[in-house]
């Protein structure tokens, strides 16, 4: 039935296959809901940050350039998707990368227009164009630095990338960010549409075959949101505010140098381009069961880098690939780009009419929560699947274990380096730089001699010392 429906199992690991509309169609929105709450919060908590909510009194700006901003996030994030399905030359992996607003550039963005000097938000989408111009430029050397990266160093980024999502998926579920410390979080009343959604998911991923299996997380979301209605947690009041239409304006916000925005913003780069090598492998991982080649890695990179200077142009966040996404082809095991690219293109529509925005917006984010659960632990699950392809012999287990303990044990107790810099702090507190930094140094470091112990070896000396 799957063949008959979708497409045969090579056809389904083809990125150039193109399964049918009617599959296609729901499947790329499938994606779009996966990151669309993760794609539009950081423009939100930005321009919080900035002042630039309801009631605010600082300056001339007011909610239309909150609107503005969480457009344009989505407009762009269309804009760059399209690069990594479509291609423009060496730009882009042409592989089914969804591409949107980077949650880790916030911890440099809310100083940038809170208290880094006068940078506001004119420095800020400066700074992020320099610092896309420079993650553009990674891509000429990411491909010759491909030797410092075998599977346990992407593998291991791919599961800190997934261990640092799981938070913010339980987060969605039990209310959101917003409602944290309030008595509504973790409410029975939060947490019943989102299990919803998990449970309505699982069931039909397992119990169905053809196009419903694949698409389990959309129908899990559609039901979760029914539930959620009937609860009435479902505001349509954004609506009747939003417009029909948006014009994207160049330097909407102000051009600005401000250099502690601009090399904060670089560093993130780096970050941004190590998870993006992690997420290109996972996909290519979990979707083809292979590795992916330089010249995907490279056009990703480069996509990257290009989308976020061009969308900072116009008042947009930093582009990044996204994770979620990445659980979502290993849930569904469709790794067609054109299905992202129908995706992309609803994404672009709801930038530039607000009103299909809006209307997206109305899924409650306990709703959401509940399929990303499922999505952000495939990301995990997608990093694992990535390690089993390593040698675990005894080098190989302590560069594991040290930059694991220490990445992730920095990301659980960041206060350790409360007496360090700002920007030091948030750079080694992220998980990712620290765990991709140790592994990657000690795996050209260590020697191979190491090696010589095996798996083996030490499971049976430890099982000997235990008696």
């Amino acid at each position: 039935m799957a063949s008959q429906t979708i497409g045969t199992p090579e056809q389904l690991r083809d990125p150039n296959y193109t399964p049918p509309l009617g599959v296609a169609i729901p499947l790329g929105i499938q994606h779009v809901l996966a990151m669309f709450v993760a794609n539009v919060t950081p423009a939100i908590i930005v321009a919080g940050a900035a002042g630039i909510g309801f009631g605010s009194d600082q300056g001339a700006l007011g909610f239309p350039d909150m609107t503005y901003m969480i457009q344009m996030c989505m407009l762009f994030a269309g804009i760059a998707t399209l690069f990594q399905t479509i291609g423009l030359g060496p730009v882009g992996a042409k592989l089914p990368i969804v591409q949107g607003t980077s949650f880790a550039f916030i911890p440099i963005m809310i100083p940038a227009v809170a208290g880094l000097g006068t940078a506001g938000l004119a420095g800020l989408t400066t700074g992020i164009v320099v610092g896309g111009i420079f993650h553009f430029c990674l891509g000429f050397f990411i491909g010759k630095l491909r030797f410092a990266l075998p599977p346990l160093v992407t593998g291991l980024i791919v599961l800190m990338i997934g261990l640092s999502l799981v938070r913010v998926g339980i987060q969605y579920a039990a209310g959101g960010v917003p409602l944290i410390g309030t008595d509504a979080f973790g409410a029975l009343a939060m947490w019943v549409p989102a299990l919803v959604v998990v449970f309505v998911t699982l069931g039909i991923k397992f119990f169905t075959r053809g196009f419903t299996s694949v698409a389990s997380v959309l129908i899990g979301i559609i039901c979760g949101y029914v539930v959620a209605y009937v609860m009435g947690q479902v505001n349509f009041g954004a609506l009747d505010r939003a417009g029909w239409f948006m014009v994207p304006t160049p330097f909407h916000f102000g051009f600005q140098i401000n250099w502690a925005v601009i090399v904060g913003m670089c560093f993130m780069a780096v970050i941004s381009a190590i998870e993006t090598v992690g997420d290109v492998s996972g996909i290519t991982k979990g979707g083809a069961g292979r590795e992916a080649t330089d010249r995907e890695i490279q056009g990703a990179t480069f996509a990257d880098g290009a989308g976020t200077a061009l969308g900072g142009l116009f008042g947009a966040l930093p582009n990044t690939s996204f994770s979620q996404n990445v659980g979502l082809i290993a849930i569904t095991g469709v790794m067609s780009r054109h299905v992202v690219t129908f995706g992309a293109l609803f994404l672009i529509l709801c930038g530039l009419v607000p009103k299909v925005g809006a209307l997206i917006n109305t899924v409650p984010i306990n709703v959401l929560g509940g399929g990303v659960i499922v999505m952000f632990g495939m990301v995990c699950a997608s990093g694992i699947s990535m390690l089993a392809d390593v040698d675990w012999n005894r080098r190989n287990m302590v560069i594991f274990a040290v930059a694991l303990s220490v990445s992730l044990g920095l990301q659980l107790q960041p206060d350790a380096l409360q007496h360090l810099p700002r920007v030091l702090q948030i750079l080694l507190t992220s998980g990712l730089l620290p765990a991709a930094a140790i592994a990657i140094i000690l795996n050209l470091a260590l020697p191979d001699t190491l090696s010589e112990v095996s798996t083996d070896e030490i499971s049976g000396g430890m099982s000997g010392h235990k008696r």
